[in-house]
Order: structure tokens, then C-alpha cells, then sequence
């Protein structure tokens, strides 16, 4: 690497982040006590209470479906005896009732009384669910003995899969999107923007317009002189950006926290962190051999001419600029997981700082009458993101890419593809970067 600076040396290049606010360190990723005012709420959602009376219902199924089982021939209590008491795997359907009681506690258990809000434990059910009935298939003498044994196993297989199914489609996504409903109308009648914690910091803390050189502490504490917002639409624009740049913030606050999901070859690490109201979102961390202004230049400055070199993108266009620093963008996403995932349109307001030691573009999904949804893409939502220039205090050749990504894909894909998909995405994404700036370089040179 140039100058002889290794990885850990660069890695001081990413300052005491949580030092943004010492007062944000000393926070959970917990929500502040006004977003749970007492009565307004629902303990358990309705979606939630119908799959849990779904998972009842398949224990009562399975169970009448092996009562009616032991009454097809001789008496109840001697087929009970044989089934139980003289249990055999090759014969016996009691360990197919047993299965449903499995998936019952763990799904009650799970999803009524400790109210998860991950699929790790239908997941594990299912998984149990499947490989023991498909080794029960291959290697019992059921199908041999009546009817029932064709119709417990498959039922059994099926409604275990509906399950998932349901949770993971229904359950989750509703809720999630009944709890940003409800933390939106919380701050239309409270005033305050999506934030993960109580802040005290000014929206115009370290900024100085994007274009314009950082001078002094007065002229980083103020606002841009140059276009504002006027309609109330464009005001609204600006309170998303200035939302999403303040969750950005609390992310890279809370870097200790960050979940370690993957990396490459290079060094470049892909981090997760859940987030009230916005679900996981995907972190990259990226050492970059170029000065962070040529970064801030192609990535933030010009995002519409990353389709020139960027390929997980196929369009970029600027559709309003409201202020100084905040935009309207319009951005195709090239398809993704070998074309399983298909291309998806988004419109996002960005809001772009320039700060002493960073730059920082943070951004959001939004609305604009110019591009309303159209069948040709599917309309994808991003919650709060962006990118983040580093700069180094040891040396001004290198810097620190940082890219935070919340994204929703929407349509009907497994979230574990989704998941797959943006981790490499991302490290798709810092490759071509790479390879522009070493594009760049010698050009200049």
C-alpha cells in the first residue's frame, strides 16, 4: 500500500466514531420510551394472533387425523398400546403427533409469549419438520399400512411449510410496515424525524455546503446561502434528508455494535445492525488507496454518472434539486443472484454534508409526482442510508469507504436470497469503485 500504511494503521482513518456524540454510547439500540405510549398500542398484532391459532390448529389436525387413525382397526387403546408403548419407527404414527406438539411449543413459545420478531425459530421447526418426515417416508412401512400413511406425513409436510409461509410474508412484513405507520403518525403529532435515539445535536452541526470549501467554525455551524426550499413540498423533502442523515449518524455511533455477517479477499468487510422500525441493515467497510475527495467526487457529487462505471446500477437520474443539499434521484438497480433477483426501481431524496473529517450523502425512500410506479420495474423502498468518506488524520492518500444500505426489494423473495444478494452486491459495487479510481489515477497521472 502506498506510503507504507498497513490495514490497522488505516483503520485510525475511522475516528472514535461514537466521539460524533459521546452521549450516543451510552445507548441500546432500544426504542425511547415515547414510541410505546401506553393504551395506543396493541400487545399482539392481528396477523400474529392468526398465526398462532393457525399453529394450534395444526397440532388439533394432526392430532384428530391420528385418533382417526387408531380407530380404523381393532380398539383405541390397543392401537394406543402398539403405538406408544411398543413404539416403532417403522410403523408408528405417534412420533408424527409428536412432531406437531414440537412445532406447537416452539411457535407459541416463539411468537405468543416471547413475541420474536425473527424467523430463526420456524426455521429450526420447519427444518426439524422436514428432515424427519422425508427419513420416516424413505425408511418406515407406513405407506404400506392403510390410507393414513400417505395423508399424516404430507399434511404434516405441508402445513409446516405454510407456517413459514405465513410468518415470513405476513407476519413480519405486516408488522413491520404497521410499526413505521405508526411511528410516522408519533412524529407528524410530536414534530420529531425517525430517529433511533434522543439527540441533542443541530442539523447543521460540522456542515458546509458540498460545493463550497470547509472554513471556518462559523461557516461549518450554518447553512448554505445559496438555494433553499420554499414549497412545502420541498420543505418535506428536506425534513426526509435531514432524517435519514441523522439515522446515519446514529448507525456509525453504535459501530461497536455492528454484526460481522462476511468479507472478501481484499479486506473489505460487510457488517448488519438491526434497526427500529427499518429492520436489518447491511454495513460495508472498505480501505480505499485514493484520496477521499476523489471518492466524495464520484460517488456523492455524481451519482448520476455511476452508470459509467458502476454495473449494479443501470440508470441514475436527478429528477429535482430542492436545496443546496438535498436532491431527488431515480435509480434502476441491475438484477442480482444470477438474475433471480430482476431489476428494481427506487426514488430516493439524498442530502449530501461535508464535514471536517467526512462526507457524508444519507438518503431515503420518497415520493415525486415525475416517476410514479410503473409495471416495467418493481418499485423497491429504501429505509435510511448512504455513503461516508473518511478521511485519514495520518495520511491524506488513503481513506475509508463506508456504505449503508436498508433496502427492501419488495415482491416475493426469501429474505435469506435478499440477504445473499445484497452483501454481494455491495462488494460488487466497491470493486467497481476500485476500479475507477485506479482509472482516474492514471489518467491524472
Amino acid at each position: 500500500m502506498p506510503g507504507g500504511v498497513e490495514n490497522g494503521e488505516l483503520g485510525a482513518s475511522l475516528p472514535a466514531i461514537a466521539s460524533l456524540n459521546a452521549s450516543y454510547s451510552q445507548h441500546s439500540l432500544s426504542l425511547p420510551s415515547l414510541y410505546f405510549a401506553p393504551g395506543e398500542r396493541r400487545t399482539i398484532s392481528d396477523v400474529r394472533r392468526t398465526f398462532c391459532l393457525f399453529v394450534t390448529f395444526d397440532l388439533l389436525f394432526i392430532s384428530l387425523l391420528w385418533i382417526i387413525e387408531l380407530n380404523i382397526k381393532d380398539s383405541i387403546w390397543q392401537n394406543l398400546e402398539e403405538e406408544v408403548i411398543k413404539y416403532k419407527f417403522k410403523t408408528s404414527f405417534f412420533d408424527i403427533f409428536l412432531l406437531a406438539l414440537f412445532r406447537f411449543l416452539c411457535l407459541q413459545l416463539g411468537y405468543a409469549a416471547l413475541r420474536l420478531r425473527h424467523w430463526w425459530v420456524i426455521a429450526i421447526t420447519t427444518l426439524v419438520t422436514s428432515s424427519f418426515l422425508i427419513t420416516k417416508v424413505i425408511i418406515s412401512n407406513l405407506l404400506s399400512k392403510n390410507a393414513f400413511g400417505y395423508v399424516l406425513p404430507i399434511t404434516s409436510f405441508v402445513v409446516a411449510w405454510l407456517e413459514t409461509w405465513f410468518l415470513d410474508f405476513k407476519v413480519l412484513t405486516q408488522e413491520a410496515a404497521e410499526e413505521r405507520a405508526y411511528l410516522a403518525a408519533l412524529n407528524a403529532a410530536s414534530g420529531q424525524g425517525p430517529l433511533l435515539y434522543p439527540r441533542a445535536l443541530s442539523d447543521g452541526q460540522f456542515y458546509s455546503p458540498p460545493e463550497s470549501l470547509a472554513g471556518s467554525d462559523e461557516e461549518l455551524d450554518e447553512e448554505g446561502h445559496g438555494r433553499r426550499a420554499v414549497t412545502a413540498q420541498e420543505k418535506e423533502f428536506v425534513r426526509q434528508g435531514r432524517d435519514a442523515m441523522a439515522v446515519v449518524d446514529q448507525i456509525l455511533a453504535q459501530e461497536e455494535n455492528w454484526k460481522f455477517e462476511k468479507n472478501n479477499e481484499l479486506g473489505d468487510a460487510v457488517y448488519s445492525l438491526e434497526i427500529p422500525f427499518h429492520g436489518k441493515t447491511f454495513i460495508l467497510k472498505a480501505f480505499m488507496q485514493c484520496q477521499a475527495e476523489l471518492v466524495y467526487q464520484e460517488v456523492i457529487l455524481q451519482p448520476e454518472k455511476m452508470v459509467q462505471w458502476n454495473r449494479t446500477i443501470s440508470a441514475c437520474q436527478i429528477l429535482q434539486r430542492v436545496d443546496d443539499n438535498t436532491l431527488i434521484s431515480y435509480d434502476v438497480s441491475a438484477g442480482a443472484a444470477g438474475g433471480v433477483v430482476s431489476p428494481r426501481d427506487f426514488v430516493n431524496v439524498r442530502r449530501v454534508e461535508r464535514r471536517r473529517d467526512r462526507y457524508i450523502s444519507a438518503g431515503m425512500a420518497t415520493i415525486h409526482e415525475t416517476k410514479p410506479p410503473h409495471g416495467r420495474y418493481v418499485r423497491g423502498e429504501n429505509g435510511p442510508g448512504g455513503f461516508v468518506v473518511l478521511k485519514s488524520n495520518s495520511n491524506p492518500s488513503v481513506c475509508t469507504f463506508i456504505w449503508v444500505l436498508n433496502t427492501d426489494l419488495k415482491g416475493r423473495l426469501p429474505r435469506y436470497l435478499i440477504h445473499q444478494s445484497l452483501a454481494a452486491t455491495m462488494f460488487e459495487f466497491v470493486s467497481h469503485l476500485r476500479q475507477r479510481i485506479s482509472e482516474l489515477r492514471s489518467v491524472l497521472r
